[in-house]
């Protein structure tokens, strides 16, 4: 038996198809209950089922007014508030596509996406950094407030396989993609529902990240909606300690968050008591057998991880019904078909390979934006290959052994080594320099820098240039000086030495 999993197709996207409608599909039939609930204080701000269409939509209408028409890139450099999500599914509704970017990003790297992506328009909050763009209309966080109480846009109705989306991932090569989504990608989406989160209309599904982090909009939010769930939201600036009595307050029956928060909430509440939560759903990093352990001890619950990327989502998981193995991500969710390749083969069961998709998934993006190449580069005849290492068992589930290049992962965020390096070494001081993520105590990684130079560079100008130049989850958090890098017989870079030389310091 070889290493191929097929849990059959998915149900066919209808014809005429627009994201934004599927998601919003319950909102006239459950007008008035609760969204979305920022959990802010002294009052939480709550957002019915109406008054969310009608702000989606009116910003739709505004939009349209502008001059912008469908199939018009609008690039988001918005905070994290619920404008973020507003704006994004007003565009979709009426057929723009909006192009959601970190906060984080500095101007300079943003101004190295505007090439390519050409947008019409670029919406904005004055918090966030955004370059000079004196051709591109910009508006405002408070041109969009204005245009909630608009009349109702339409939806734009179309094939479910037009672009309805832009978002960005680092690529080995050290330039980030613009990765294009299709609107089935929505569609797609409901096969984590059982697959991955066990999720009902009943639930109040609370998720830790930012409104303008993707992982918070897709399972924290465009998801409870497409269900006719409750959406329950952080105010910005949480901190991870306070998430239990927020669990807690507003009766949370799921939770959704990177590793790395639940490792943090057990730090500061090492028993929380948390009688709603039926379990916690994981993604963004590798979930660990002691922290998933520690976890289960402490409150009673379970945590369902799920495996995924920027170009397909999550399509691997663990589920209430399909426990994980220990040490395994759990298997392919009914309407996936995914194989261990190897040699453009899948590999026997067992025996490592890389993950891939089949490329009829409607998950899958359309392409990486004027990057032909780049996508081309992914397909192996029938499957797009992940990059990522695994094996699989004869029941589907798949072990999870690493990254085949070096990407590297920063909480939650997959960062390209050769983006950092190719900032950090323009540094006038530093001779040599690669960058690789180490562990710094157990399941805990940070981003390092290791440079050669004629002298020790000061740590705190190190971080000060880094600062400039890269979005703070791109920074490295640790600046080792050595006399030489580490190569390989090829005399290639050779990041695994680096880790053991910085284990071995340590």
């Amino acid at each position: 038996m070889t290493s191929l999993f097929d849990q059959g197709p998915p149900p066919p996207c209808p014809k005429r198809f627009n994201m934004a409608a599927h998601v919003l599909g319950h909102a006239n039939a459950l007008s008035e209950k609760i969204a979305l609930s920022v959990l802010s204080e002294p009052t939480p701000q709550h957002y019915s089922y109406a008054k969310l269409q009608a702000a989606i939509l009116g910003t739709g209408t505004g939009l349209l007014r502008t001059g912008l028409i469908p199939g018009d890139r609008v690039l988001m450099r918005l905070g994290n508030t619920v404008e973020f999500p507003i704006a994004y599914l007003a565009c979709i509704a009426v057929g723009l596509v909006p192009v959601p970017t970190s906060a984080q990003l500095t101007a300079p790297e943003v101004a190295k996406m505007l090439p390519t992506l050409q947008p019409a328009a670029i919406l904005h909050d004055v918090t966030v950094p955004l370059p000079d763009t004196p051709t591109i209309a910009v508006l405002t966080t408070e041109d969009l407030a204005a245009m909630h109480d608009l009349p109702a846009a339409s939806f734009h109705m179309g094939d479910p396989n037009r672009p309805a989306y832009i978002i960005y991932t680092s690529g080995t090569s050290g330039t980030p993609r613009a990765v294009m989504h299709a609107h089935r990608a929505i569609w797609a989406r409901q096969m984590m529902f059982e697959g991955w989160y066990g999720l009902t209309k009943q639930d109040r599904l609370l998720h830790a990240g930012a409104f303008n982090w993707t992982f918070t909009l897709g399972t924290g939010l465009m998801d409870p909606w497409t269900i006719g769930a409750t959406a329950l939201i952080p105010a910005p600036n949480t901190d991870p300690q306070e998430l239990p009595t927020l669990l807690r307050q507003h009766r949370a029956t799921l939770f959704a968050a990177a590793p790395g928060v639940y490792r943090k909430m057990l730090e500061t509440q090492p028993d929380p008591a948390l009688p709603d939560l039926r379990h916690g759903l994981c993604a963004g990093e590798k979930l660990s057998e002691p922290l998933r352990t520690r976890w289960n001890a402490a409150t009673g619950t379970k945590l369902y991880e799920a495996f995924g990327m920027s170009e397909c989502s999550t399509f691997i998981s663990a589920n209430p019904d399909h426990p994980a193995p220990a040490g395994t991500l759990g298997r392919p969710q009914k309407g996936r078909r995914v194989a261990i390749l190897a040699d453009q083969n899948p590999t026997p069961l067992n025996t490592p390979g890389t993950i891939a998709i089949h490329r009829s998934d409607p998950g899958l993006m359309l392409e990486y934006l004027n990057a032909p190449e780049a996508t081309d580069a992914r397909f192996c005849g029938e499957w797009f290959l992940t990059g990522d290492l695994g094996q699989m068992d004869a029941q589907g589930h798949i072990t999870y052994m690493g990254r085949a290049d070096d990407m590297m992962n920063a909480g939650g965020f997959r960062v390209s080594p050769l983006e950092v390096e190719a900032t950090l070494i323009a540094h006038p001081e530093i001779t040599s320099l690669a960058v690789t993520d180490v562990e710094i105590k157990a399941d805990t990684y940070v981003i390092a820098a290791f440079y050669t130079a004629d002298h020790d560079i000061v740590e705190t100008d190190l971080k000060a240039f880094a600062a400039t130049h890269l979005a703070r989850y791109k920074q490295p958090r640790l600046f080792r000086r050595l006399p030489s890098l580490p190569t390989n017989a090829n005399g290639k870079l050779n990041r695994r030495a680096l880790r053991a030389l910085f284990k071995a310091s340590s």
